[in-house]
C-alpha cells in the first residue's frame, strides 16, 4: 500500500492514473486512503476524494469498494460533518440512477435502430441463428447486455445506502430520503420482486432498532419528528404496494403501521389515517373480506366527515353511498355455521385482529376490542346518520332488501335501481383524499343478496315451485347460477330448499321442523306469549335450575375447554421448537459461511498484494525503459542539433569549398590522430559505464528475481498456511466428532457397567438372604431335633425300672411312650411346681448331663464350675422360640 504524505497527492496520482486508462489502480490508491488510520480527521480534502471515489466505483460498478468505502467515512464525519457524508451519498445515488437510465436509453436507442426499413427484406441468417439458439428477442438480449448490469449495481446502491444510514439519528432524514428513492425505483421498473425485499429489510431494520435498545445515536420513536418520518417511509411503502399490486406486502404494510403505532401508542394524523382506510378498503375488496371492506369504507368516511372541511355534498354523497352500498354487499349468512371449534377460535383471533386494524385500537385487552358483524355495522350506520348522506337510489335499495317484503316482484323492483346505481360515481375533487368511487363493484354483490333474499321470502309463501317460475323471478341469473346460490345457502342454514330436477319443482321444507322459516314463526311466536304472560303474571325470582338439570354440563364444557388449551400449547411449543431448530440450523450455516468468507477474503487479500507487488514491479521496469528511452532520445536530439550547426553555415564557391574541404580533412586527420592516443583511456572508460551499467541491471535484476523469489515463498507460505488451516479445521472437527463419540461410548458403558453392578449388588444381596434363610431353617431344625432329643433322654431314665428289655416298640406305640416319659420329672433338672406335687419328694438318682455325658459332678456343676441351676432349662421363665431367635440375633 502506497503511503501519502498529505491526501492530495493520492487524489493527484489517482487522476494521473485515470488520464493513462488505470482506473483499476486509481481506484485502490482513492481505497487504501480512505481506509487507512492515519487520515481519520475530516477535511475538506477527503470529500473531493469520496467524489471521485464514489465516480470509479459506478464507472466500474464496485459495489464492495463502495461500500467500504462509505462506511470508513461515516466514521471519519460522522461526529464532525454528517452534511459531507449526506453530499457524498447524493451523489452516489444520483451517478448510479444517470448511469441507469443512460443504459435504459441506449438499449430503446438500439432497438429503435434495429427496426427494419424494408418489410419485404428478410432477416438476415445470423439474427435467425441467434434468436433459435438464445430462445431471446432482440430487446431482450440487449435489455440482459445493457439495462440488467446497471439495474443490479442502482439496487446494490440502494441496499448499501440504508444499510449504512440505518438505525442513526442523525442519518434518519437521509434514510427516510434513500427508501423512497428505493421506492419510486421499483415503482417505475415494476420490480415487484426487489420491492419485496425492500419491505423486509426495512421491516428488519426496525426490528433491531426495537432489539438493541442501548445502542449508540439510536433514533427516538417517541420524538414527533423521527416518528414522522417513520411513518412518513410505511405510508409510501403501502402506496407503492397498491400500485403494485401486490395486497399481500400492502397488508403487511398496514400492520407495519399498525404496530408502529402501537409502540409508542399514538395515533396518527387524520390526512395520513384517510389514506390508511383508503388503501385498506382496497385491499379487503381484492380479498373479498366484504366485511372489513364496508368497515374500512366507514371509518373512512367518518373520517372525511369529521376532519374535512373542503370535502364538497356530492363527494361525501358517493363516500356514503359506497359505505351503504359496501355493507349490503356482505353476505346476510353466518358462514362459520357448523364449524369445529378450533375453526371458530381462528375466526374469534381473525376477528379480533381485523377489528384492531380497523378500529385502530391500541388496548391490547380483548375485552376493549370490537366484534365486527353485518348486523352491527347496519346499526351503526343507522345510528351515525349515514343514511341521510346517501342518494336516494341507495336508499330505496336499502329499504328493499332490508325491510320490504316482496316475494313476487322484489327483482323488478330492484333491477332499474341496480341500473342506475352502476352509472353512479367517478373521479372525486381534489379535497378529497379519496380519487375515484365507483359504485358498480357493487352490482354483482347487490344482485346476489337480491336473490338470497327473493328465495327466503319465496319460501315463506310457497311450498313448491316450477324451476320455470322461479327462473323467470330472477332476471340477473341462469337457474344454474341460482341453484349455486341456493346451495351455499342451504349449507349455511340460511335457507331450506330442495330442487327435484326430475319434477321440475323446487320444493321448499316450509312444513319441517327443520326449516329455517317455521321454527322462527314459532320462536317469534313463543316469545311474544311469554312477554304477555310475564306482563300479566310478573314471575317470582327463584334459584336457577340449569345446574339441577344439567349437572355435569359445566364439568365437560371446562374439560374440553383445557384439552383444547393443552393442545394448543402443545401445537405452540412444537412450532417454537420447529423455529428454534430452524434458527440453529441456520447459525450453524451462517457461521459456516462466515468461515469460508473470511478464507475468501484471506485469500483475495493475498490475490490483492500478489497483483499490488506485480504492478509495482512493471510500473519500475517501465520507468527504467522510459528512462533509458529518454536518455537516448536526449542524445540523439543533441547529435542533430551538432549537425544542424554544422550545416546552417553560408555556402561558398565551388573552388573554395574544395579549398576548404582539404585543409578540414587534414585537420580531422590531425584530430584523428591527436584523439587514436586516447582510445585506449576511451575504451577503459567505455568499459567503465558498460560494466557500471552491467551492474545495476544485474543488481535490479537480482532485486527483482528475489522479490519475486520472497513473492512466491509468500504465496506459498500462505498457501500452506491455508492448507495447515484448513486441515487442523478438520482434525479439530474429527476430534470433536471422535471426542463426542468417545464420551457417548464412556457413558454407554458406564450406564452397563452400573446396570451390571446392580444386578451384580442384587444377585448377591438375594444370595446372601437365601443362605441366611437356609441358615436360619437349619438352626431351626437343629434346634427342633435337639430339643425331641432332650425330652426324649428326660424320660428315659423313669421308665427304665419298669421296663422290660423287650423289644422295641412298633412304630404306632412309640408315641405314647415318649409322651408318657416326657410327663415323668428327670433327676438333676428343673421341674415345675405343678410336675413336683406329683412326684414323692425323695432325692432324685443322678443322671447324665445335657451332652448326654454319663459322669456325674458332686457339686452339681459342670466342667467349667458353673452350678447346675443356671443352665438353660427348658420350661423355665425363657421359651424355646425366644431363646432361639435370641441365639440367632
Amino acid at each position: 500500500m502506497t503511503s501519502f504524505l498529505k491526501p492530495e497527492n493520492a487524489l493527484k496520482r489517482a487522476e494521473e492514473l485515470i488520464n493513462v486508462g488505470q482506473k483499476q489502480d486509481a481506484l485502490q490508491t482513492l481505497h487504501d486512503l480512505i481506509t487507512s488510520k492515519r487520515y481519520r480527521a475530516w477535511q475538506k480534502t477527503l470529500e473531493r476524494i469520496m467524489f471521485k471515489y464514489v465516480e470509479l466505483c459506478v464507472d466500474m460498478r464496485k459495489g464492495r469498494f463502495a461500500k467500504d468505502g462509505l462506511i470508513q467515512y461515516r466514521i471519519i464525519c460522522q461526529q464532525v460533518n454528517v452534511s459531507s457524508l449526506e453530499e457524498v451519498i447524493k451523489h452516489f445515488m444520483h451517478l448510479s440512477t444517470e448511469k441507469a437510465e443512460q443504459a435504459r436509453s441506449q438499449a430503446q436507442a438500439l432497438e429503435e435502430a434495429l427496426d427494419v426499413d424494408d418489410l419485404e427484406a428478410d432477416k438476415r441468417p445470423e439474427d435467425l441463428m441467434l434468436s433459435y439458439v438464445s430462445g431471446e428477442k432482440g430487446k431482450d438480449r440487449s435489455d440482459r447486455e445493457l439495462v440488467t448490469p446497471w439495474f443490479k449495481f442502482l439496487w446494490e446502491t440502494y441496499r448499501t445506502v440504508l444499510e449504512i444510514l440505518r438505525n442513526n439519528s442523525k442519518l434518519e432524514t437521509l434514510y427516510a430520503m434513500t427508501a423512497h428513492r428505493a421506492f419510486q425505483f421499483c415503482k417505475q421498473y415494476k420490480r415487484t420482486t426487489e420491492f419485496r425485499r425492500l419491505c423486509e429489510i426495512i421491516r428488519n431494520h426496525l426490528a433491531n432498532l426495537n432489539k438493541y435498545r442501548d445502542q449508540r445515536d439510536r433514533p427516538d420513536l417517541s420524538a414527533p419528528e423521527s416518528l414522522q418520518l417513520y411513518l412518513d417511509t410505511r405510508f409510501e411503502q403501502l402506496k407503492i404496494a397498491t400500485e403494485l399490486e401486490l395486497w399481500q406486502e400492502a397488508f403487511r404494510s398496514v400492520e407495519d403501521i399498525h404496530g408502529l403505532m402501537c409502540l409508542v401508542k399514538k395515533t396518527p394524523k387524520p390526512s395520513l389515517m384517510v389514506v390508511y382506510y383508503a388503501k385498506l378498503t382496497e385491499i379487503f375488496w381484492i380479498g373479498s373480506s366484504h366485511l372489513y371492506h364496508a368497515y374500512a369504507w366507514f371509518r373512512l368516511f367518518l373520517l372525511q366527515k369529521s376532519f374535512n372541511k373542503n370535502l364538497s355534498q356530492k363527494d361525501l354523497q358517493l363516500i356514503a353511498s359506497s359505505v351503504v352500498l359496501a355493507a349490503l354487499s356482505v353476505p346476510p349468512h353466518d358462514r362459520t355455521h357448523g364449524a369445529s371449534h378450533l375453526e371458530l377460535e381462528h375466526e374469534k383471533e381473525r376477528n379480533l385482529r381485523m377489528s384492531n386494524l380497523i378500529g385502530f385500537n391500541m388496548e391490547t385487552k380483548p375485552e376493549s376490542r370490537e366484534m365486527l358483524s353485518r348486523s352491527s355495522l347496519l346499526a351503526e350506520l343507522a345510528s351515525k346518520g349515514v343514511m341521510s348522506c346517501v342518494t336516494q337510489e341507495v336508499k330505496d335499495i336499502y329499504n328493499i332488501l332490508e325491510h320490504e317484503f316482496l316475494p313476487s316482484d322484489l327483482a323488478v323492483k330492484v333491477q332499474p335501481l341496480l341500473t342506475k346505481i352502476s352509472k353512479l360515481g367517478g373521479k372525486l375533487s381534489t379535497a378529497s383524499s379519496v380519487p375515484e368511487v365507483q359504485l358498480s363493484q357493487y352490482v354483482p354483490a347487490l344482485e346476489k343478496l337480491a336473490t338470497l333474499r327473493l328465495l327466503q321470502q319465496v319460501s315463506n309463501v310457497y311450498q313448491t315451485m316450477k324451476i320455470e317460475t322461479l327462473s323467470g323471478m330472477v332476471p340477473f341469473f341462469d337457474f344454474s347460477v341460482v341453484e349455486k346460490i341456493s346451495v351455499d345457502a342451504v349449507k349455511q342454514k340460511f335457507l331450506s330448499m330442495k330442487v327435484d330436477h326430475m319434477r321440475n319443482v323446487v320444493i321448499f321444507c316450509k312444513m319441517s321442523l327443520e326449516s329455517d322459516g317455521l321454527r322462527d314463526h314459532l320462536a317469534n311466536f313463543a316469545e311474544r306469549l311469554n312477554k304477555a304472560r310475564q306482563m300479566i303474571y310478573p314471575p317470582e325470582k327463584k334459584p336457577s335450575k340449569i345446574g339441577a338439570l344439567l349437572p355435569t354440563l359445566s364439568e365437560v364444557v371446562a374439560k374440553e375447554h383445557k384439552r383444547l388449551l393443552a393442545r394448543k400449547s402443545i401445537i405452540e411449543k412444537r412450532k417454537e421448537e420447529q423455529e428454534r431448530q430452524l434458527l440453529e440450523m441456520e447459525r450453524e450455516e451462517e457461521s459456516k459461511r462466515l468461515r469460508v468468507q473470511k478464507m475468501n477474503e484471506e485469500a483475495e487479500k493475498l490475490r490483492v498484494a500478489t497483483e499490488y507487488e506485480q504492478r509495482k514491479n512493471q510500473r519500475i521496469l517501465r520507468e527504467i525503459e522510459e528512462r533509458e528511452k529518454e536518455e537516448t532520445k536526449a542524445l540523439y536530439e543533441e547529435a542533430e542539433k551538432r549537425l544542424s550547426r554544422k550545416k546552417g553555415k553560408k555556402p561558398m564557391i565551388e573552388g573554395q569549398e574544395i579549398e576548404l574541404s582539404r585543409q578540414r580533412h587534414e585537420g580531422d586527420l590531425k584530430e584523428k590522430e591527436r584523439l587514436a592516443r586516447m582510445m585506449g583511456n576511451k575504451e577503459i572508460y567505455q568499459e567503465k559505464v558498460v560494466s557500471r551499467r552491467q551492474a545495476e541491471f544485474d543488481r535490479l535484476r537480482k532485486e527483482t528475481e528475489e522479490r519475486i523469489s520472497r513473492i512466491l515463498q509468500s504465496r506459498r507460505q500462505d498457501r500452506e498456511r491455508l492448507r495447515k488451516w484448513k486441515y487442523y479445521l478438520n482434525v479439530e472437527e474429527e476430534r470433536q466428532q471422535k471426542l463426542h463419540e468417545e464420551e457417548e461410548a464412556r457413558k454407554r458403558e458406564e450406564a452397563e457397567r452400573r446396570r451390571k453392578e446392580e444386578a451384580e449388588r442384587l444377585a448377591k444381596l438375594e444370595e446372601i438372604a437365601e443362605k441366611q434363610r437356609q441358615r436360619e431353617r437349619e438352626l431351626e431344625e437343629k434346634e427342633r431335633q435337639r430339643r425331641e432329643a432332650l425330652l426324649g433322654r428326660a424320660a428315659e431314665p423313669a421308665s427304665r425300672p419298669t421296663e422290660a428289655p423287650a423289644r422295641p416298640l412298633e412304630s404306632g406305640t412309640a408315641a405314647p411312650a415318649a409322651a408318657a416319659a416326657a410327663a415323668a420329672p428327670a433327676p438333676g433338672k428343673y421341674v415345675p411346681r405343678f410336675r413336683r406335687e406329683k412326684t414323692d419328694s425323695g432325692a432324685a438318682p443322678p443322671e447324665t448331663d445335657r451332652w448326654n455325658n454319663s459322669s456325674s459332678r458332686p457339686d452339681g456343676g459342670d466342667k467349667w464350675g458353673r452350678s447346675e441351676d443356671r443352665r438353660p432349662a427348658f420350661g423355665s421363665g425363657r421359651s424355646s422360640s425366644t431363646w432361639s431367635s435370641s441365639r440367632n440375633r
